[in-house]
Formats: C-alpha cells, sequence, structure tokens
C-alpha cells in the first residue's frame, strides 16, 4: 500500500467532522512534518500518521476503544504494522512501547502541539506567529491553564527526543508557524 496524505487526509474528515479535532490532528502533522525533515524522514507517512492518530476518537472517546478501534480499521484498509503501532503507541495504556523514532515523535509532538496551540490562543494577538517558547514554558507552571494537559507528558516528550524542553517547544512552534493560517492561529497578525 502507498501511503499518502491525501488518503490519510480523507480517512480523517470521514471519521471526524468536529473542526477542533480535525485542527488538532493538522496541528499534530505539521510538528511531526517538522521533525520528519529535521531527521531526514519520510515526511508524507509521518504526516499521515499525525494526522490519524486520533481519527477513530470523535467516535470512540473511551480508552476501552480509543485508539483500538482506529488500528482496526487501519489494518482492514491496509496500512502496515509500523504504522497502526506508531498509532497505538501515542497513548500510554494501550502497552504499546514507544520504540521507533517516528513512535517518540508522534508522542512529543501530541499533547505538545495542543499546548501550544492553547498557549497561541490566549495571547492579545491570538497567534503562533508572535508566540515564544520561554511563554509556552511559563504556562506550564500554571496549573490552571490548560488543566487537562499533563505537564509531565509535555516533558517526557522532550525527554525522549533527548531535547531540552524549550528547544521541544521551539520546534514545533516552529513547524506550526508554517501553517498557522490552515490550524486557525495566525490571529490578527
Amino acid at each position: 500500500m502507498t501511503i499518502s496524505r491525501d488518503a490519510a487526509w480523507t480517512l480523517l474528515c470521514e471519521y471526524t467532522t468536529s473542526e477542533s479535532l480535525r485542527k488538532h490532528a493538522l496541528a499534530v502533522e505539521s510538528a511531526v512534518g517538522g521533525y520528519a525533515r529535521r531527521f531526514g524522514e519520510d515526511e508524507e507517512a509521518w504526516a499521515a500518521v499525525a494526522l490519524l492518530h486520533d481519527f477513530d476518537y470523535e467516535r470512540y472517546p473511551d480508552a476501552e476503544n480509543h485508539p483500538y478501534r482506529g488500528a482496526e480499521v487501519l489494518r482492514e484498509k491496509g496500512y502496515p504494522e509500523w504504522f497502526v503501532r506508531a498509532v497505538l503507541s501515542h497513548a500510554d495504556y494501550t502497552g504499546v512501547t514507544r520504540e521507533s523514532l517516528l513512535e517518540k515523535v508522534l508522542f512529543a509532538c501530541d499533547e505538545m502541539a495542543g499546548f501550544v496551540t492553547a498557549a497561541a490562543l490566549v495571547r492579545p494577538s491570538k497567534s503562533v506567529l508572535d508566540l515564544e517558547a520561554s511563554s509556552v514554558v511559563k504556562r506550564m507552571k500554571d496549573k490552571a491553564f490548560a488543566r487537562a494537559v499533563k505537564r509531565e507528558d509535555l516533558r517526557a516528550g522532550a525527554e525522549v527526543l533527548n531535547l531540552p524542553l524549550a528547544d521541544h517547544v521551539a520546534n514545533v512552534i516552529a513547524a506550526m508557524r508554517e501553517r498557522a493560517e490552515e490550524l486557525g492561529l495566525k490571529g490578527t497578525l
């Protein structure tokens, strides 16, 4: 099977109608794609994984089904096992350890992309274009801000990539800036 970003987008849209979940997928895609370029990996394949990591969540938002149902669909559609494994590995509760670089990057970017989005949207500009890593790191200390995001996951993501937290945040911001308009994060800038 040929893995394409377009096919992944089509499948995501078939399963996900929520604009916010689609934008989350796009934000994770931009961050994972940025790391694919940085590491010289297949950006289109990595982007497809990022787009589909939560594609089943709207239909199956509980830990008993997500991402397991999505993995079943991916297998039925002929996606390779490394792809399915990466999707499964992004959730700690699946027990699928993160071994490949893709699996580590997906985990590192999933929650961070959401947190960066939240940090951008509370700025006066409502933009990622003037968001700095130091501001995001500072927001992480505020337990009331984006309280559903586990700070230990944000830190663990940087650690699994062997990067200082601020560097990982800066990498995610830089990748998301490239697609700020599509992500709804251009704001007033």
